[in-house]
């Protein structure tokens, strides 16, 4: 059977946020897509183990249901920041762009990822952050490669695992409390000993808030217990939706 996207399906997310009339975003899920189990059926992912050929008609059938082009990146859970290209696959966990429907793409399976812009609606970006990219600055290193002031800045956080089930080491905690004391308040107890439940989105807010960007919305997703979306910690081969925002021309 034919299971072509042919319109946008309707359980893709909107960000709802007080972004300017000419900037769009949205997060595709698993629902309807060329792939099939265990990547069924959306995956964007062409390094989890899906066919190529399947990965790419995903693909192209993102490009032509949003009309613009799609920068895609090889996510090495790093802090780099890159200008958005669509000619080529660049190594980094964010992007940015001021072209007109070009679109930063951030793939994730329970990393939270991140969308910007600015007020004027001048500039866009996507970031991926896992914990390890968050500790080291991602976001933070994305708000200044988007050259306006912190206060312009608006955020959207995307579907992450959420604070109930995102259990990690202390190693962990201690990499974001060291730098941010008061993100303890992001960190409660685990049932398992020398474990933590982990609010990715608190402490995505709190670096945010840290560099002066105040203007956050989003949050309350949890990738792990709803089925729309891939998550690596409920099934560990799985696929890898995306997050994505442009500038309308």
């Amino acid at each position: 059977m034919d299971k072509k996207v042919a319109v946008q399906p309707d359980d893709w997310l909107i960000p709802d946020w007080p972004a300017p009339a000419h900037i769009r975003a949205c997060v595709t899920t698993s629902t309807t897509g060329a792939s099939v189990a265990p990547f069924a059926c959306f995956n964007l992912g062409d390094h989890v183990g899906d066919s190529p050929i399947q990965v790419q008609r995903n693909r192209a059938d993102l490009a032509n249901i949003l009309g613009c082009q799609l920068t895609w990146l090889e996510q090495v859970h790093g802090n780099h920041v890159v200008h958005a290209d669509a000619t080529q696959t660049l190594t980094a966990d964010a992007s940015v762009t001021r072209k007109p429907n070009l679109a930063c793409c951030i793939m994730s399976a329970d990393c939270l990822p991140v969308l910007f812009t600015d007020t004027a609606g001048s500039v866009v970006a996507a970031a991926h952050a896992g914990w390890r990219s968050l500790a080291t600055g991602v976001l933070e290193n994305t708000a200044a490669r988007m050259q306006v002031a912190p206060e312009d800045i608006l955020v959207w956080l995307g579907p992450a695992i959420g604070p109930a089930v995102f259990e990690v080491g202390a190693e962990v905690r201690a990499a974001f409390v060291q730098q941010h004391p008061h993100a303890r308040a992001a960190f409660v107890p685990s049932d398992n000993a020398e474990r933590w439940l982990a609010d990715i989105y608190q402490l995505a807010r709190i670096r945010l808030a840290a560099c002066g960007v105040q203007q956050v919305f989003g949050g309350g997703f949890c990738t792990m217990t709803d089925p729309r979306f891939y998550s690596y910690r409920r099934q560990s081969v799985t696929g890898r939706f995306a997050s994505l925002i442009w500038i309308l021309e």
